[in-house]
C-alpha cells in the first residue's frame, strides 16, 4: 500500500493541476505510453526494463486519495497559484467512487525483459470516463521508471563486456556474477536512489555493498537476500595505524578474518611497495596459508586503472607465482585476487579487460567495483525515456494522437493503441493504431483501479534479464539490437 503521509495529489508537475481544463470538451479516456526512444548511435540499443513494481506498491496502490489530502492539496495549490485552479471536486469523486483508489489501468512489460529502444514498455488509461485526466497526472511519477531502468540496462551491459572476457580467458562464466560490486550507496543523491539503483543493479549481479538495494528487494521484490560481500578495509581502518606499521594494519586484517574472502585496500601510501615488500614478502606465508574460500583480494585504488592493475599482477606474480588455465591464460592462486573499484566504466572495464588478455591475464583474476559511473553518472536523456499521448475518445469515438515536430522528426510519437510482439522474425515491435491482436501482446495488465494484479519476484527478474549466447559476440556489443531467439541456449545467472 502507499504510504500514509504520502500525499499523491502533490506528486505532480504544477502545471499538470490545470489540465483538467485543457482537454476538448466531452473527452472520456486518454491513453498514453512509456518508451525509451531509438537514437541513431546510441551507445545503448537495448533496455532492460525494471523498477515499476516498487513504483505502484509504494505510491499508487491502495487508498491514495482522503479528505485531509484533498483540502492539504486545495490550500497547498492556492497559495501556489494564488487562483483557484484545483479540481476539488474532481479528486472528491475519486474518493467517493472510488473509495480513493485510482481508476487506471497499467499494461506493462514484464520486469527484467530486455527490449529494443523504440518500443512501447507500458500503457496508461483511464478506467472511468469521468476521471480522463487522471492519466497524465501521473506521468511525473511514473517517468522516473526512467532511473531503475537505466540503472539495470547499463548493469547488463557490463555484464555482457566481463562474460565476453572471462568466456574468452577462462573457458567458463563460473563466479561472473560476482564481478561488478556495487560501490555506489555514498555516491547517489538519496536513499531512495540507492534502493532503487542498488535493486537494479542486482537484477544483474550478486555483488553489493549498497544495503538500501538489498532492503527494496526483500521489501519489494520477495528476495530474502539478493547480494554479497565480504569483510573489507577502507583507508580510515589502514591509516589509523600509521604509515610506520602498515604492515599490522594488514596483518591485523589477515588476523581479525582467519576464514572466508578478505578485501584490503593497499594505495594509502604506496601500493606497489606494498605489494612486493608486505604481501609479498613480510606477510608472504601468511598469504599462501590461506584457502581458496579465504581468498586476500588486493584493492588498488588510484592511478591509471589499467598500468596500475598491471603492474600490480607483475609484482604479485613475482612473489606469488602463477599458473595457466585450460585457455592458457595466466591465474594467481586460488588464494589471491585483485578488486579494482578506482576509475571504472564501461569504457575502462573493457580495455582493462582487453589489456590484460593481451598479456596473457584471465580474467578470474580480477573483479570490479563500480559506484558513480553505475548509479549516478546517468540521466532520463542516456535512454531517451518519454511518456507520450496516443489515444483519446471523445464521446465514446476514438481517435489515434501524435506529435511530430517538424524541428525534430526523432520526437515523433506513436499513435493509437499499442500492442508489443514478437513477430514472425522473431523481433519485437510495436503494433500501432490499435490494430495488435490481443493474444500476441507482451505487455500484462499489472495495475487497475487501485489494485496491483501483477507481481514479480527477483528470481524472475532475473531469468528474464538473463544473457544470450549472441551477448558474448563481439560483433553483437554495441552493434544495432538484434531481438533475442527464445529457443537459443542462455546463460542464468547463478546465485552462491
Amino acid at each position: 500500500m502507499a504510504a500514509q503521509d504520502f500525499n499523491f495529489l502533490l506528486a505532480t508537475d504544477s502545471y499538470k493541476i490545470t489540465h483538467y481544463k485543457q482537454y476538448p470538451p466531452n473527452v472520456n479516456k486518454v491513453y498514453s505510453y512509456f518508451e525509451c526512444r531509438r537514437k541513431k548511435g546510441a551507445q545503448f540499443n537495448e533496455v532492460v526494463f525494471f523498477g515499476l513494481q516498487y513504483l505502484l506498491k509504494r505510491y499508487i496502490a491502495g487508498r491514495v486519495v482522503t479528505e485531509e489530502k484533498i483540502q492539504e492539496a486545495k490550500v497547498f495549490y492556492q497559495m501556489h497559484f494564488r487562483q483557484a485552479v484545483f479540481d476539488e471536486q474532481g479528486w472528491r469523486s475519486v474518493l467517493e467512487k472510488y473509495d480513493g483508489r485510482l481508476p487506471i489501468r497499467i499494461k506493462a512489460v514484464p520486469e527484467g525483459k530486455i527490449i529494443p529502444r523504440g518500443n512501447v514498455l507500458f500503457t496508461v488509461e483511464n478506467t472511468d470516463p469521468e476521471f480522463f485526466w487522471l492519466t497524465n497526472y501521473i506521468e511525473t511519477m511514473l517517468v522516473q521508471m526512467w532511473y531503475p531502468i537505466t540503472v539495470a540496462t547499463i548493469s547488463r551491459e557490463f555484464k555482457k563486456i566481463l562474460a565476453k572476457h572471462l568466456k574468452a580467458t577462462s573457458g567458463n562464466l563460473e563466479g561472473l556474477e560476482f564481478k561488478l560490486h556495487d560501490f555506489g550507496y555514498r555516491g547517489v543523491s538519496s536513499q531512495e536512489s540507492a534502493a532503487l539503483g542498488g535493486a537494479a543493479h542486482l537484477v544483474n549481479f550478486c555483488s553489493t555493498d549498497t544495503v538500501a538495494g538489498l532492503i527494496m528487494a526483500q521489501r519489494y521484490y520477495s528476495c530474502p537476500m539478493a547480494g554479497f560481500s565480504i569483510p573489507a578495509a577502507e583507508h580510515s581502518t589502514i591509516i589509523s595505524w600509521g604509515r610506520s606499521r602498515e604492515r599490522e594494519a594488514y596483518q591485523c586484517l589477515l588476523d581479525q578474518f582467519p576464514s572466508g574472502p578478505v578485501a584490503v585496500v593497499s594505495d594509502s601510501y604506496d601500493i606497489f611497495k606494498a605489494c612486493k615488500h608486505i604481501w609479498g614478502d613480510k606477510l608472504k606465508e601468511r598469504v599462501m596459508e590461506r584457502s581458496e574460500d579465504s581468498t586476500l583480494v588486493i584493492r588498488p585504488d588510484s592511478g591509471d586503472p589499467t598500468e596500475t592493475l598491471l603492474e600490480v599482477m607483475k609484482i604479485l606474480e613475482e612473489c606469488f607465482s602463477s599458473s595457466q588455465n585450460s585457455e592458457g591464460y595466466k591465474v594467481f592462486p586460488s588464494y589471491l585476487r585483485i578488486i579494482q573499484g578506482d576509475g571504472i566504466d564501461l569504457c575502462s572495464v573493457d580495455e582493462i579487460l582487453k589489456k590484460l588478455r593481451d598479456e596473457g591475464w584471465s580474467a578470474e583474476n580480477v573483479s570490479f567495483g563500480c559506484g558513480s559511473s553505475l548509479l549516478q553518472k546517468l540521466n532520463r536523456d542516456t535512454l531517451n525515456c518519454a511518456f507520450k499521448c496516443s489515444y483519446v475518445e471523445t464521446n465514446g469515438k476514438g481517435m489515434d494522437v501524435y506529435k511530430l515536430p517538424v524541428t525534430d522528426p526523432s520526437k515523433g510519437s506513436k499513435r493509437g493503441r499499442l500492442c508489443l510482439r514478437r513477430n514472425s522474425d522473431g523481433c519485437i515491435e510495436t503494433v500501432e493504431r490499435g490494430v495488435g491482436k490481443p493474444e500476441e501482446d507482451m505487455l500484462v495488465t499489472v495495475f487497475e483501479n487501485g489494485a496491483v494484479l501483477q507481481e514479480y519476484s527477483l528470481d524472475e527478474i532475473r531469468k528474464n534479464a538473463r544473457l544470450w549466447e549472441e551477448d558474448l559476440s563481439p560483433a553483437h556489443h554495441n552493434q544495432d539490437s538484434v531481438p533475442l531467439d527464445v529457443h537459443q541456449k542462455h546463460i542464468m545467472n547463478g546465485v552462491h
